[in-house]
């Protein structure tokens, strides 16, 4: 009886050891389940990636880093509903909520914003260059500097505004705004004039802190003597500058063609020509290049003439110019506009010059060929007009008178070239008395002598006077057509050749 107990109860035992066995296999596998997380951190104002935030989990798991690009990844978690906490210097603590599924991992984007309680104002800008209230600055290039500095030592985070105000004017200018630079250059500024400039500097939270207004003074107007035109990228502009080089300034920004520039006799005015309104009209303007303002309602137009055919009286309060096969006086203001003469049949006036010795008009007329030419002596009030260089071979042009009056100067290609286009090959610059006597051909130099003569494959052209008549101011260019020319001087008798300014013509010397 007792084995037969036993015998049960071992097999009651061993079914309940099968049981547990079956329970505990069952547990594994059917688990609970598991995911991912994959989320990136961000700034609220920049949208720029936040690296190196700590990221915490609730209920809690382990503790994640974002790496440079603001990315952060949780594997292998159990599924369920956690609260991420995303932590950064300087930023707010940013709370999310998420599920975790099985399905895939469970992306998440975390916005943090800047902690402005935490975040030092930027110090004002500082240490201007030029320094505050500096004098004789440059009117035409200048370059401003200062410095930054932020207590949170992250400088190079900082971004400025910077404004120029120019004195007793409403004109304001915006030289930067939120760069990253520490200067700024200006141009174009007016001479003999306060500035007052001021910097605003602002951190990646927003603080913004404006500095102190600084000033500066620019030079006075240099006494530049000389102009001339200068063609760059297509456009023609009209410069001045001294005989170094050192003072050029540009006169005229605009993109239509302003050429011819003559300065008044009493220097206070620059007469030029553009063609702002479709044809060429006389203006002028301050030696700045400020004031402009329209002279003729009548073009200076006509036969190979474009702008050129015009100059101003002796006294500086006319100016006489050519009009087709009309020619005009008019005062510096626009108003009396008086014919003086016109032309022979099928010819038209083209270039001029008056001279206060004698009161005469030299001008030139050409035909419907600008190898057609003639020059004339006439009265100022256009009368007794005389031939005084009848139609040679070759190429005549851009007559004016010495300085007291006895001669005139022109320029000819002794070549006698003629193909249609007005091309010349070899002009040279003439000098004779009005009567015709005393001819000098001033490029050929002092009786040829070596070095003091034009070289060969150049023309000489556009002549004038220096001021004190003493020399002459001209320009050399090659004959090859679309030829840079250049600004030359030399002696009356073409000795002593000099070149002052390249990529330069139609100089005028004051």
């Amino acid at each position: 009886m007792m084995s037969l107990i036993r015998s049960v109860t071992r097999w009651l035992l061993m079914v309940l050891l099968v049981q547990i066995i079956s329970s505990c296999e069952e547990d594994t596998v059917e688990p609970a389940g598991a995911g991912s997380v994959e989320g990136t951190v961000l700034d609220a104002r920049t949208n720029a990636p936040v690296a190196s935030a700590v990221v915490t989990t609730n209920p809690a798991t382990s503790s994640y880093t974002t790496d440079a690009e603001g990315k952060f990844t949780l594997t292998n978690i159990e599924s369920g509903k956690y609260a991420l906490a995303i932590r950064k210097a300087g930023y707010s603590t940013e709370n999310v909520n998420i599920t975790v599924g099985q399905s895939g991992p469970t992306v998440v984007k975390v916005v943090l914003t800047k902690d402005n309680a935490a975040n030092l104002r930027p110090n004002a800008p500082s240490s201007p260059t030029p320094a505050d209230k500096a004098v004789n600055q440059p009117a035409n290039q200048l370059t401003l500097r200062w410095r930054v500095s932020d207590p949170d030592g992250k400088s190079d985070s900082l971004r400025s505004d910077v404004v120029l105000y120019e004195s007793n004017s409403v004109d304001r200018r915006q030289l930067l705004t939120n760069s990253r630079d520490t200067s700024a250059t200006v141009s174009g500024l007016k001479y003999n004039t306060i500035y007052f400039w001021q910097v605003s500097v602002r951190d990646q939270a927003g603080e913004l802190v404006r500095g102190d207004v600084w000033s500066f003074q620019t030079r006075a107007q240099p006494d530049n003597r000389y102009l001339f035109t200068r063609e760059e990228n297509g456009n023609t502009d009209i410069y001045s500058s001294d005989e170094t080089g050192a003072n050029l300034q540009r006169l005229t920004t605009s993109p239509f063609i302003e050429t011819a520039p003559q300065l008044s006799p009493n220097r206070d005015r620059v007469a030029y020509t553009s063609n702002a309104t479709g044809q060429f009209q006389i203006y002028t303007m301050n030696r700045d290049g400020s004031d402009a303002r329209q002279v003729t309602l009548l073009p200076v137009d006509g036969y190979f003439n474009q702008g050129i055919g015009y100059r101003w009286s002796p006294d500086g309060a006319q100016l006489i110019y050519s009009s087709y096969n009309k020619l005009y006086r008019i005062n510096r203001d626009g108003t009396g506009l008086t014919l003086l003469a016109t032309a022979p049949t099928d010819r038209h006036f083209r270039e001029c010059d008056w001279t206060a010795q004698g009161n005469r008009i030299v001008v030139q007329t050409v035909g419907v060929s600008i190898y057609d030419s003639e020059l004339y002596l006439l009265n100022t009030d256009g009368s007794n007009a005389m031939l005084l260089v009848g139609n040679l071979p070759g190429r005549l042009d851009s007559p004016s008178f010495s300085v007291d009056g006895r001669r005139v100067m022109y320029t000819r290609d002794v070549d006698g070239f003629d193909d249609g286009t007005g091309r010349q090959l070899n002009a040279h610059i003439f000098t004779q008395n009005l009567d015709g006597s005393g001819l000098l051909d001033v490029s050929a130099g002092q009786g040829g002598t070596s070095g003091t003569t034009k070289p060969n494959g150049f023309n000489d052209v556009m002549p004038r006077y220096a001021p004190d008549g003493s020399k002459i101011i001209f320009v050399q260019i090659n004959n090859v057509s679309r030829s840079t020319p250049d600004v030359y001087t030399m002696d009356l008798d073409g000795r002593s050749r000099a070149r002052l300014f390249q990529n330069a013509a139609l100089p005028d010397w004051k």
